[in-house]
C-alpha cells in the first residue's frame, strides 16, 4: 500500500513538473515574441500553452489561463489570415479563457488583461475592415459592437458604429449613436447632416428640421446647411423663417433664379410687397421668359389696380406682365385667370369673353 501511494505521489509530482515546464517554456516563447515579433515564437508559445491544459486542474490555473489568453489574443491579431491552425477562432478561445478568470485575477493581472483587450480590439477592427471591403456592413457593425463592449469608447469607435449602423439599415441604432456623438463630442457638420438624413428616412420631419436648425446655429458659415434649411422651410411653407436668412444664401449664388424667386415669394407671403417685387424683377432680368416671376409681378400689379382703378401704372403694368406670362405659357390656367380678372376690371368685355372661352375649353378637357 505504501508503494502504491509513493507511486501515485511520483506521478502527481511528475505531472506538476511537466505542467510547470510547459508554462515556463510557453512564457519564454511569448516573451521572445513580444520582443521580436517573430510569429514562430508565438506559434511555439501556443504549443506550450496548449500543453498546460492537459488536465482539468491545470486548465483552472489563473496563470495558465492568463498565458493562454495572451497567446491566443496575439494570434487573433497577428495571425489575421489564420495560417496557424486552431480548433476554434483565436478570438473565441481568448474570450472563453478570460471568462474563467476570477475578479481578483483581473486585478492581479491588470496589465496582462489590458494587453489582451488591446489585441482583441485590434482583431475586431481588422475583421470590420475586411467586412467593409466586401460591403458586408452588418458584419462590420457587429465587429465594432464587440470593440465597444471591450470598453473602447473613443470618438472613432462611435463614429464607426454610427456610420456602419446607417449603412446596415439599422436606422434607430444609427440615430442613437449620432445623438451620442453630438452630445459628447465636438461633432462636425457632417454628423448633424447624417443624423438629419436618418430622421428624413424615418419621415420624422420635426426632428429632421430641429437637427438642421441645430446645425445652422453651430455652423453659421456652412453654405450646405443654410441652403438645406431654406429648402425645408419652403417645403413646410414657413416663409417668416426664410425672409431673415435668404439674402445670406443669395450672396453665395446671386444669379440663382430659383433662390431669387423663392425670396420674392416668401416676402410676398409675409406682406413685404415692395421687397418681393425687387426679387421678381431680378429674376426677370436674368431670365426674361420666366413664367413664374412675370405672373407674380402681374398679379401684384393687378391687386393694386383692383384696389384703385385710377392707378394707371398698376393697370398697364398688370396688363404687360400678365400678357407676357400668357405668351410664355399660353394655356397656363393661373395666367388666364389673372387676365380674366384684369379685363373684367378694365371693362374690356371682348378680351374677357375670349379668355373665358379658352378657360372653359381647358376646364372641359
Amino acid at each position: 500500500m505504501k508503494a502504491i501511494t509513493a507511486s501515485l505521489l511520483l506521478i502527481t509530482l511528475s505531472t506538476t513538473v511537466v505542467a510547470q515546464s510547459n508554462y515556463k517554456e510557453g512564457s519564454n516563447s511569448f516573451a521572445r515574441y513580444t520582443q521580436t515579433g517573430d510569429i514562430k515564437q508565438l506559434e511555439s508559445a501556443k504549443k506550450f500553452s496548449d500543453a498546460t491544459f492537459a488536465s482539468k486542474r491545470d486548465s483552472l490555473s489563473s496563470k495558465n489561463n492568463v498565458l493562454r489568453a495572451l497567446v491566443y489574443s496575439s494570434l487573433a491579431y497577428a495571425d489575421s489570415t489564420r495560417k496557424i491552425k486552431t480548433d476554434r477562432d483565436p478570438i473565441d478561445i481568448t474570450l472563453s479563457t478570460i471568462d474563467k478568470l476570477k475578479p481578483k485575477d483581473r486585478i492581479n493581472f491588470e496589465s496582462e488583461i489590458n494587453y489582451i483587450t488591446q489585441n482583441l480590439t485590434a482583431a475586431y477592427i481588422y475583421k470590420a475592415n475586411k467586412a467593409i471591403e466586401v460591403k458586408d456592413y452588418e458584419k462590420a457593425y457587429n465587429s465594432f459592437l464587440k470593440v465597444e463592449q471591450l470598453g473602447a469608447k473613443s470618438e472613432d469607435v462611435l463614429n464607426n458604429l454610427a456610420l456602419l449602423a446607417a449603412q446596415a439599415g439599422k436606422t434607430d441604432e444609427a440615430i442613437n449613436y449620432y445623438n451620442e456623438i453630438i452630445k459628447t463630442t465636438d461633432a462636425d457638420a457632417g454628423k448633424y447632416l447624417a443624423l438629419a438624413n436618418l430622421y428624413d428616412i424615418k419621415k420624422e420631419q420635426e426632428l429632421y428640421l430641429h437637427t438642421v436648425q441645430a446645425a445652422r446655429n453651430k455652423f453659421k458659415d456652412n453654405k450646405k446647411i443654410l441652403f438645406l434649411l431654406i429648402q425645408n422651410y419652403a417645403m413646410v411653407e414657413r416663409y417668416a423663417a426664410i425672409t431673415p436668412i435668404i439674402d445670406e444664401a443669395i450672396k453665395y449664388e446671386p444669379e440663382n433664379i430659383e433662390l431669387l424667386y423663392l425670396a420674392g415669394f416668401a416676402n410676398e407671403n409675409e406682406g413685404n410687397i415692395s421687397l418681393a417685387r425687387k426679387y421678381y424683377v431680378k429674376v426677370i432680368e436674368l431670365d426674361e421668359n420666366n413664367y413664374d416671376a412675370n405672373l407674380a409681378m402681374g398679379l401684384i400689379f393687378l391687386n393694386q389696380f383692383l384696389k384703385d382703378k385710377n392707378n394707371l401704372e398698376a393697370q398697364y403694368s398688370a396688363q404687360d406682365y400678365l400678357l407676357k406670362a400668357n405668351g410664355i405659357q399660353p394655356y397656363a390656367i393661373n395666367a388666364l385667370k389673372g387676365l380674366a380678372m384684369y379685363y373684367e376690371a378694365a371693362d374690356d368685355l371682348d378680351q374677357l369673353d375670349r379668355v373665358n372661352v379658352l378657360l372653359n375649353q381647358l376646364s372641359n378637357n
